[in-house]
C-alpha cells in the first residue's frame, strides 16, 4: 500500500526538526507567563488567542507551548477547545504542539487533540518512581515526546553533579523499563539565574552547560533544553544586559549540545555584535571565571540601559590589514568593492595565482562557513560572500589559464532538479553553500531526466549526487533515480533535498532501493556537514552505519504508527458533507463569463506582494515588517529587503517585462464530489468536469469537506459558477537570472527568482480581487487592506491542485484546458504538471460565503477507487497521484 507522506513526516516531528541548529519553543501561549494571553482565553476570545499563536509561528518559533493551568478555567476544556481550533489553522499546526501542564488531566485531554506528535511539557520523578512510569507508559501509547525535568524525591538538581544524576536515572528507567524511545525525551537540566549576589548561585550556568554535554555524550538520542530567561532574571528591567547574558549563555550551551529551548527573540542579541567589553563581562559571569564577575557586570550595566547598545559599524579602516586578512574581512562582509584589487596583491605575493584560491581565498570562505554552520551569519551573507568569491576566481582564472594548472576541490556534487519538476531557488542556494565550503558544483538544471543525470555523473567522475524537487511527483522520481543507480552499480552517495521530501520518506521509500548512502537533507545549513561526511571512503563508511540505523528506527516507527482519527467510509464521509440550506440562498451571477486574458505591468503589483515568504527563502525567519527590527536577524533583513527594493525597481522601470495571466468564471453545478462545468447558461452540455477529494476521517464536531460541497447541487435548480486562474510573473524570469549567474553573480540570480514567485503570488491576489470586485462581482463594495488580503479575511477562497484541499496534480490539466492557458499567458505544465514558469500559480475560484480551506488528507481504499473510476484511470495511475494521501 502506498505510503500517506504526511503522516510520515508528523511521525518523526521533533527529531526532523532537531535536525536543524536549535529549536525555539514560543511560550506566549501560557497563561501563567503572558497576561494577554490569559485575558484572552478568559474572556472566551479564542479566534484572537489564536492570533498569539500565529503570530509566534510567523516569528520564527518552531514549536509552541501551550499552557491553560488557571485557578478560574476548566484547564482541560480549555486546552481541548484551543487544540481543537489549531487544528483547522495550517499556519499554525505545522508547527509541533508541546502541551504544557502540571495537571496530568490536562495532558491527557490534550493529547486527544493533538494530530500528529505532541510533547508533553513535563513528568519528573519528584513523586518517585512508579508514578514517572505510569506516566511515561500512557506518553509512550500515545506517541508522545516529552520533557523530563531535573527533578527527583529530593528536589531540583541545582548542580553539574546532581542534574546528570537524575536525567541519567531517568533516561534509563524509561529506555531500560519501558522501552520509550530515547529521541523522544527531551531533559531540562534547569536554568538559574546567575549575578544574583549569592555565591553559591556564581556556578549555574556553568553547571547547566557541563551537564547538558555529559547528557548528549553519554544518553544517545536525547534533547536537551530549557527556559532561557530564568539566567538573566537579576538584570530584569536592562534589556540589553539581559539579550547579551542570553546570547553568551546560548553560544556556550549549543555548543555543548543545547537544541531546544524556550527563547524569546526580541530578547537575543547577536554574539559578534555584542561591544566587545559587555561580552567580556557576561562571559565572566556566565563561566564563572572569577570572584568579582558579579560585581564588574553590576558596574558595567548602567551604561547599557535603555538603548545603550554599541551599534557595530564598517569602516576602511580594514584597508589596513595584511592583504590576506583584507581578503577574508571582504568575504565575510560581501564587501565587493576592493576585491580585484587584493586580488591582484595576493597573486603578485604568490608563487602561483592557483596559491592564491587554495590559500587565503579559500581561507576566507572557511570562515564565512564556520561562522554560518554556527549561527553566526544568515545565508544572505553567505550568498553575498559567494559572490565576492567567484568575482575573485574570476579575475584570476587567466592566469590559471594561462599555466594550466587545476587546483584541487573537497570534491565534485553533481546536482539537479528531477524529471517533471522546475523549481530550483533552493537547489540553487544549497549549490552556492556547498561552493563557500571548496565543493565544485555541477548543476544540471531543471526537468533532468534520470539517464541524463546518470551519464553525466558518470563523464564527470563525480563524488556524489543531489535530488531537489517541489511538487509530490517528484518523489517517486526520486524513487526511479535510486533503483537506476542500483541497477547501473552506481557507489555514490544519494542526496535527497526538496520541499515536499522529508527524512520519512527517505527512509520508507528511496533507502531501501540502492545499497549505498541515501541522504535526506534538510536545509543548506546541512548540506556542508552531511557532504562532509560523505566524501571520504573512511567517514563515509561510519556515517552510512549511522544512517543504516537511523533509518531503520524511523521505518520501525512508521510500521507501528495507527492512524491519528478513525478513518470512514466514503459514503459516510459524503454523508457528513458540508450541510447548507441551498433552497434560500442564490448563487451571485457573474458580471463577466467565460475567459479573459490579463497583462500587467510588475509595478503595478509591487502594493499585493506579501513579503514573509520572500525573507522565508533566505531562511531568515519572522513576519514582515516586524522582521526588520527584529534583534537576530534584523539587519540583515534590513539590508536584504533594501537590496531588493533596488532589484524591484530595476524589474519595474523595464517596460517590456509584464505579468500574464488568464482567468475565467463558468457556469457549473455538483454532482456529489464531482463539479460539471457547462459550455454555456443553457446547462445542457457539460464541457468539462472537475475532479475533487473528500475528507474521510471521523469528523465528531465537524464535516467531511470537499470542495465540490461549495458548489450548489444540480439536484437543488440553482444556476452556480466556477472560476480558474492562471498566473505567472512572466517567461523572462529564467532569462534574468540566468545573466546575473553567467556574470557569477549568485546573489542577484536568486534574488530574481525569489521575487518572481512573489510577483506571482502578488499578481494572483490582484486577479483574485479583480474577480471578486468586478468580474464576478460578488463583493463590488469590499475595502480591505494589504494585511488583510495576506490573511484571506475576503470572501471565497482560490484553492490550488496540489495543496491541501485540492491535492492532486493533474487536475492543473482541467485548469489549461478551460483557459487555453497556453496560448494565453505562454505558461506550460510538464508531465508531471509542474508548471513553467517556475513563479507561477493556477487554481480555482469559489464565491460561496461559507466556504474555507482544509486539508483533504487521508483518504482510504474505496475512495481511491471511487475517484479512479471517476477519471477512467486504472489502480495504477490512480496509486500514481493519490498515493501520498492513500491510508
Amino acid at each position: 500500500m502506498s505510503i500517506n507522506e504526511v503522516d510520515l513526516e508528523q511521525d518523526i516531528l521533533v527529531e526532523a526538526k532537531t535536525s536543524a541548529n536549535f529549536i525555539n519553543v514560543g511560550e506566549r501561549t501560557n497563561v501563567t507567563g503572558s497576561a494577554m494571553f490569559k485575558r484572552l482565553i478568559l474572556n472566551d476570545e479564542y479566534e484572537k488567542a489564536l492570533d498569539v499563536a500565529r503570530q509566534q509561528v510567523e516569528n520564527g518559533a518552531q514549536i509552541i507551548d501551550i499552557n491553560m493551568d488557571e485557578a478560574m478555567l476548566d484547564s482541560e476544556a480549555a486546552m481541548t477547545r484551543f487544540l481543537n481550533l489549531i487544528a483547522s489553522e495550517p499556519d499554525i499546526s505545522r508547527v509541533p504542539i508541546m502541551i504544557d501542564s502540571s495537571k496530568w488531566t490536562v495532558i491527557e485531554a490534550g493529547l486527544k487533540c493533538v494530530q500528529g506528535k505532541a510533547i508533553v511539557n513535563s513528568i519528573s520523578l519528584k513523586e518517585g518512581e512508579e508514578n514517572f512510569l505510569h506516566q511515561a507508559k500512557l506518553l509512550k501509547r500515545y506517541g508522545a515526546a516529552t520533557v523530563v525535568m531535573a527533578f527527583d524525591e529530593k528536589g531540583q538538581a541545582d548542580t553539574e553533579d546532581r542534574k546528570f544524576e537524575i536525567c541519567e536515572r531517568s533516561y534509563k528507567l524509561l529506555t531500560e523499563k519501558i522501552g520509550f524511545p530515547p529521541q523522544d525525551i527531551i531533559f531540562d537540566p534547569n536554568i538559574f539565574a546567575v549575578a544574583t549576589g549569592i555565591e553559591e548561585h556564581n556556578n549555574y550556568a556553568v553547571d547547566f552547560i557541563n551537564a547538558t554535554r555529559r547528557i548528549r555524550q553519554n544518553l544517545p538520542h536525547a534533547h536537551v533544553s530549557g527556559g532561557l530567561s530564568n539566567v538573566s532574571f537579576s538584570f530584569r528591567g536592562n534589556n540589553p544586559v539581559r539579550e547579551a547574558m542570553h546570547s553568551v549563555f546560548l553560544y556556550y550551551a549549543i555548543k555543548a549540545g543545547m537544541d531546544m529551548g524556550i527563547v524569546n527573540a526580541g530578547q537575543l542579541e547577536v554574539y559578534d555584535q555584542i561591544p566587545a567589553e559587555l561580552k567580556d563581562a557576561v562571559e565572566d559571569v556566565i563561566l564563572n571565571r572569577h570572584d568579582q564577575a558579579t560585581d564588574k557586570l553590576l558596574e558595567l550595566a548602567p551604561k547599557y540601559q535603555g538603548d545603550g547598545k554599541a551599534l557595530v559599524k564598517d569602516n576602511l579602516e580594514w584597508r589596513e590589514l595584511p592583504v590576506n586578512k583584507r581578503l577574508e574581512h571582504a568575504l565575510v562582509r560581501g564587501i565587493m568593492d576592493f576585491i580585484e584589487e587584493d586580488t591582484e596583491a595576493a597573486r603578485l605575493a604568490a608563487e602561483k595565482p592557483l596559491h592564491v584560491i587554495e590559500g587565503p581565498l579559500m581561507d576566507g570562505m572557511n570562515v564565512v562557513g564556520d561562522l554560518f554552520g554556527e549561527g553566526k551569519m544568515f545565508l544572505p551573507q553567505v550568498v553575498k560572500s559567494a559572490r565576492v568569491m567567484k568575482k575573485a576566481v574570476s579575475y584570476l582564472n587567466p592566469y590559471i589559464e594561462l599555466e594550466k594548472d587545476q587546483g584541487s576541490s573537497n570534491g565534485k556534487i553533481l546536482l539537479a532538479t528531477v524529471k517533471g519538476d522546475v523549481h530550483d531557488i533552493g537547489k540553487n542556494i544549497v549549490g552556492v553553500v556547498l561552493q563557500c565550503n571548496n565543493f565544485e558544483i555541477i548543476d544540471l538544471g531543471v526537468m533532468v531526466p534520470c539517464a541524463k543525470l546518470l551519464q553525466v555523473a558518470k563523464d564527470e567522475n563525480v563524488d556524489m549526487i543531489g535530488l531537489s524537487g517541489l511538487i509530490t511527483p517528484s518523489l517517486d522520481e526520486m524513487v526511479h533515480v535510486a533503483k537506476e543507480m542500483q541497477r547501473l552499480d552506481f557507489d555514490l552517495p544519494l542526496l535527497i533535498g526538496g520541499a515536499t521530501t522529508s527524512k520519512a520518506h527517505t527512509a520508507v521509500k528511496i533507502e531501501h532501493n540502492y545499497q549505498h548512502p541515501v541522504v535526506y537533507v534538510p536545509n543548506a545549513s546541512r548540506a556542508v556537514g552531511v557532504c562532509q561526511k560523505l566524501i571520504t571512503a573512511e567517514n563515509r563508511a561510519i556515517y552510512a552505519e549511522e544512517l543504516k540505523l537511523d533509518y531503520e528506527k524511523v521505518r520501525v516507527q512508521h510500521a507501528k504508527k495507527k492512524p491519528r482519527t478513525r478513518p470512514v467510509t466514503l459514503e459516510q464521509a459524503r454523508e457528513n458533507g458540508f450541510k447548507f440550506d441551498w433552497d434560500n440562498y442564490q448563487p451571485p451571477v457573474p458580471k463577466q463569463l467565460g475567459v479573459t486574458a490579463v497583462s500587467v505591468g510588475l509595478a503595478e503589483l509591487v502594493e499585493y506582494i506579501d513579503w514573509t515568504p520572500f525573507f522565508l527563502t533566505w531562511s531568515l525567519a519572522g513576519k514582515y515588517p516586524r522582521i526588520l527590527q527584529d534583534d537576530v536577524v534584523g539587519k540583515e533583513a534590513q539590508i536584504l529587503f533594501d537590496d531588493a527594493q533596488a532589484m524591484l525597481k530595476t524589474l519595474c522601470n523595464n517596460p517590456e517585462l509584464k505579468a500574464s495571466g488568464v482567468i475565467g468564471i463558468f457556469p457549473a453545478n455538483r454532482v456529489q464530489d464531482d463539479i460539471q462545468i457547462y459550455t454555456d447558461e443553457s446547462r445542457n452540455q457539460v464541457a468539462h468536469i472537475a475532479h475533487h477529494l473528500r475528507q474521510q476521517t471521523e469528523k465528531p464536531k465537524g464535516a467531511n469537506n470537499c470542495l465540490s460541497d461549495f458548489i450548489a447541487p444540480k439536484s437543488s435548480g440553482k444556476a452556480d459558477y466556477i472560476g480558474a486562474f492562471a498566473v505567472t510573473a512572466g517567461t523572462w524570469e529564467d532569462g534574468f537570472a540566468k545573466a546575473y549567474e553567467d556574470d557569477g553573480d549568485d546573489y542577484n540570480s536568486i534574488l530574481v527568482k525569489s521575487l518572481s514567485d512573489r510577483f506571482a503570488e502578488a499578481f494572483a491576489e490582484y486577479l483574485h480581487k479583480k474577480v471578486r470586485k468586478e468580474i464576478w462581482g460578488y463583493v463590488p463594495d469590499e475595502q480591505l487592506s494589504n494585511e488583510e488580503l495576506i490573511r484571506e479575511k475576503y470572501q471565497g477562497i482560490r484553492p490550488a491542485p496540489g495543496y491541501a484541499a485540492c491535492p492532486e496534480h493533474s487536475e492543473k490539466q482541467l485548469i489549461w484546458d478551460l483557459l487555453d492557458a497556453e496560448k494565453n499567458t505562454g505558461m506550460k505544465l510538464t508531465e508531471n504538471y509542474a508548471m513553467w514558469p517556475g513563479a507561477a500559480v493556477s487554481g480555482f475560484y469559489f464565491s460561496h460565503p461559507e466556504c474555507r480551506y482544509f486539508a483533504v488528507a487521508q483518504i482510504q481504499e474505496d475512495q481511491l477507487l471511487d475517484y479512479a473510476a471517476r477519471k477512467n484511470w486504472d489502480r495504477l495511475e490512480a496509486e500514481k497521484w493519490l498515493g501520498p494521501n492513500l491510508q
